[in-house]
Parts: structure tokens; C-alpha cells; sequence
């Protein structure tokens, strides 16, 4: 087996070659791997060179640590910068997540993501893109994968976005808003993940990555999709009839609806028993939720139906609202820096936000030609 390691790297992720195949491990695990700016930087980098050398066939990243694939950014650093009245830093975070996200999905070179545990947040951004590299988002049976941001508000950036509007019906626009997490065969349905493979069967997988002999970046997907059959008729409950399958009549009902407001109000109507035990508990969810951020982030899948390139440099734009005019700065700080859970939000009631107030935050703070993802194309 040939090893060699990476000119990038950082002590919270490894970047080497084994087996003409470009490994990325997360090693963050007291974070969950949240990203930090380091893991970022050592991710591309690691990218960059191994998308011109002809010894690397196919890149596969991955978790060793059983919780998580990865949890998102890292979100208390950014409120640490606001804090500090440091706004480049947070935009330089951003950037660079989003540059990332960009270099994933235009990968030249099959793009493989392992994803066991907590994949959510900026874990969506370095693993959906595989799905357009010829290579493949594998799910276990402890994946639990979200865009959680309403909680915090925030919105579904890391161009989830453009993922979630090529979802089946509006099970995008509910998982926007709501921020519900779904499990493996959740995401199998709903076309955000593309095989599955038992948590333990893992470890041997990597094995045989690692010994198997390989020509060309598609025999490695091939590999991991025959490794993956073992295990397809061990996926319970089947795709078709996951929770989100089950539920997908009332979440097309009901979250096909133009706006949040009409959204809470179609759920509130009386129904049967088992429809009204449903509405009754994402109505507990969207009263919990920022109403501002559930209102953008509806409007978020609503306008990514256009580039990648498009998606990311609008989901830059609104970083920058979030935190200056929106509820990031005070969801952080209720729900992670001092957790009391006590969100006050910018706007109290759902139907409180106006469609104006949705598009100033859409506004984005630099002219075309200064953006600074005016050059991503795709």
C-alpha cells in the first residue's frame, strides 16, 4: 500500500494518499468535527493538489469517531468574532466554507463521503456535493442528518439549499423551515443520500479501499457501491416507507404553500386524528423557531433553481444579514453559548414577518463586479 502524506494538513483533520485514493478524516471529535477555519484550509488544499495529480483516482472523506461525520461550522467562533467586533473574520469563514462547498461540487474527480452520526450544517456542505462528481454520499444507520439553522437563525447555507429544491415535492421547503433532522432511509427517499452501508462495516470498507487494486476513479465507486449492496436489504424501514415518505402527503399539503404564515395556518386547520397529532407537533416546531430565519430560509430553496455559483454567493449575502439584522448573533447565544433556550427573536410571531422584510435581507452588501464569490462559475 502506498502512503504518503498531504503538504496540508491540521491537527483536527488528516489529509494522505493510500491506494492512489485521496483520504480526508475529520479529527475534531470533542466538536463533533465541527469546521473550523484550519480544517477548512487543509480540506482545499488537500483538494487542489490532488485534482491535477493523475496517482490520485477518487477522494473519500470520512469520520473515525462514532457521534458524528460532522456538526456544521463552528458557529461559537463566529459569535466570538461578532463579539469582538471582528466582521472580517466571520466573512472570511464563510468565504472559504463556501469556496469549499464550490471545489466539492465541481469536483473533477469522484468525491466519496462516508457520513456515520451528526451530519448537519456545514457536514451537508462537504458531503452533498458528492452526488455531483460521479461519486457517492453513503448513510449508516446512526446518520442523523439536518440543516438545523432556524433554530439558531440561520438559514440552510453551505448551498444546501440547492440540494433541498431538487428534493421530491416540498419534503425541501419542510426540511428548510422545520430544520428536522431525518435518519439513513429518510435520506435515501428524499434523494440526499445515495447507498447505505452498516456503521461496523465501515472499517473493513476503508481496508479494502486501501488494498484493492484500482485504475480508474469510477472502479473505486464501483467498489464502495458493491461493498454498499451487502447491506441494501438490511435498510429498515425501507426508503418508501421511512417516516418521511409516510409523512410526505402532509408535508406537500401543507408546505407547497408560498409563505410561513399560510404554512401555520393550513396545519392549524382541523383534520383527522393521526394528520392532527402530525401538524400538531411541527406546529410546536415552527413556534420555536426564528420566524424571520424560517421565512428566509423558505424563500432560500424557493430561489435555487439556478447555479450552484448563484446558490453560494446569495448564501454569502445573507450571512452577513443574519448576523447584522437578523437573529443569528441572539439564536447562538440562547442556544449555545449561554443555553437558556430563550430566544428573543427579532420579529415575536410568525405572521409578524413581512415579504419586505424577507427581501432586505436577500440584499447583498457588495456591488457584482467586488463579490467576493464573483468568480465561481457552476
Amino acid at each position: 500500500m502506498s502512503l504518503s502524506a498531504s503538504p496540508a494538513a491540521s491537527d483536527q483533520l488528516a489529509t494522505y494518499v493510500a491506494n492512489r485514493i485521496g483520504f480526508i478524516e475529520l479529527e475534531r471529535p470533542q466538536a463533533l468535527n465541527a469546521l473550523s477555519i484550519g480544517m477548512i484550509r487543509a480540506m482545499h488544499a488537500a483538494l487542489d493538489t490532488w485534482s491535477e495529480d493523475p496517482n490520485v483516482l477518487a477522494v473519500v472523506v470520512r469520520s473515525q469517531h462514532p457521534r458524528a461525520f460532522c456538526a456544521g461550522g463552528d458557529v461559537r467562533f463566529l459569535y466570538e468574532s461578532v463579539q469582538r467586533g471582528d466582521h472580517e473574520t466571520r466573512d472570511a469563514f464563510f468565504i472559504e466554507e463556501y469556496r469549499l462547498n464550490h471545489a466539492i461540487f465541481t469536483y473533477p474527480k469522484p468525491y466519496i463521503a462516508l457520513t456515520n452520526g451528526v451530519v448537519m450544517g456545514g457536514g451537508m456542505g462537504i458531503s452533498q456535493g458528492a452526488h455531483r462528481t460521479g461519486g457517492l454520499r453513503v448513510v449508516t444507520q446512526s446518520t442523523k442528518m439536518a440543516m438545523p439553522e432556524t433554530r439558531i437563525g440561520l438559514f440552510p447555507d453551505v448551498g444546501a439549499s440547492w440540494f433541498l429544491a431538487r428534493t421530491p415535492g416540498a419534503i425541501g421547503r419542510y426540511l428548510a423551515v422545520t430544520g428536522e433532522t431525518i435518519g439513513a432511509t429518510d435520506a435515501l427517499y428524499a434523494g440526499l443520500a445515495d447507498v447505505y452501508m452498516e456503521d461496523a462495516a465501515l472499517p473493513a470498507l476503508v481496508d479494502t479501499l486501501r488494498s484493492e487494486l484500482f485504475e480508474r476513479g469510477a472502479d473505486v465507486v464501483a467498489c464502495v457501491e458493491r461493498e454498499c449492496r451487502a447491506y441494501q436489504d438490511q435498510v429498515t424501514p425501507p426508503p418508501d416507507e421511512s417516516p418521511l415518505a409516510r409523512a410526505r402527503t402532509l408535508i406537500d399539503r401543507h408546505f407547497a404553500l408560498p409563505d410561513v404564515p399560510r404554512i401555520l395556518a393550513s396545519l392549524q386547520q382541523k383534520c383527522d386524528r393521526d394528520s392532527a397529532e402530525w401538524a400538531e407537533q411541527v406546529i410546536a416546531v415552527l413556534r420555536e423557531r426564528s420566524p424571520l430565519s424560517m421565512a428566509v430560509s423558505l424563500e432560500v430553496v424557493t430561489r435555487a433553481e439556478g447555479s450552484m455559483a448563484e446558490v453560494l454567493r446569495s448564501d454569502l449575502d445573507l450571512t452577513r444579514s443574519s448576523f447584522e439584522q437578523g437573529d443569528a448573533v441572539e439564536g447562538v447565544r440562547a442556544r449555545i453559548i449561554d443555553k437558556d433556550n430563550a430566544p428573543r427573536w427579532r420579529f415575536a410571531r410568525i405572521e409578524d414577518v413581512g415579504a419586505a422584510d424577507v427581501e432586505k435581507m436577500f440584499e447583498s452588501p457588495w456591488p457584482p463586479n467586488e463579490h467576493p464569490l464573483r468568480d465561481l462559475r457552476s
